[in-house]
């Protein structure tokens, strides 16, 4: 991982998905800064520092499109999200979470060696996650197992979900 500095200048592409067109940023070719779904909330949007280069991120697309495909489990990418010490330890927690699975806010404070407790603070990073799907925010439940706020909205995380095969047909998911 690698720190990013505001008004750095910034490569850009954008891909197809289920969930609609994914727009994939980074500094360098090959290193990832964030990941957006369209109305995405808080999701980057293309600014002035920004160029488009749609060979910058070969890999996360093939990526990408292995794992809406049910071939890839784990994404293997280069990043550099500049958050702080906190939120990185958090966004380290999610990429532990196994594909199919799902943890509550506490469960997770404690994956990331934080107290349990801490479930407002750790919601709030979970919702800053700049790299959604790659760091799988969406594996994220509440404490009852419902399906909380996604900032790509609950019917994509239900989508994402399903895909792993956390959820049955009628959306309920199966186990914690």
């Amino acid at each position: 991982m690698t720190t990013r500095h505001q008004g750095d200048m910034m490569l850009y592409t954008t891909h197809p998905s289920p969930l609609g067109e994914l727009l994939l940023s980074g500094p360098e070719p090959g290193t990832l800064a964030s990941v957006s779904m369209p109305e995405q909330k808080g999701g980057a949007t293309v600014g002035g520092h920004w160029r488009r280069d749609d060979t910058a991120f070969g890999a996360a697309v093939d990526q990408f499109d292995a794992y809406f495909a049910g071939d890839l489990k784990e994404f293997d990418l280069r990043f550099a999200t500049g958050g702080s010490p906190f939120r990185e330890a958090v966004w380290a927690a999610l990429d532990e979470i196994p594909y199919g699975s799902t943890v509550t806010y506490g469960r997770l404070a404690a994956m990331a060696g934080l107290d349990p407790r801490a479930v407002r603070a750790v919601g709030g990073a979970v919702g800053a996650n700049p790299l959604a799907v790659v760091h799988p925010c969406h594996r994220v439940v509440g404490a009852n197992g419902s399906l909380t706020g996604y900032a790509g909205g609950l019917d994509r995380k239900r989508r994402l979900l399903s895909l792993e095969g956390a959820l049955d047909s009628a959306g309920t998911l199966l186990a914690r």
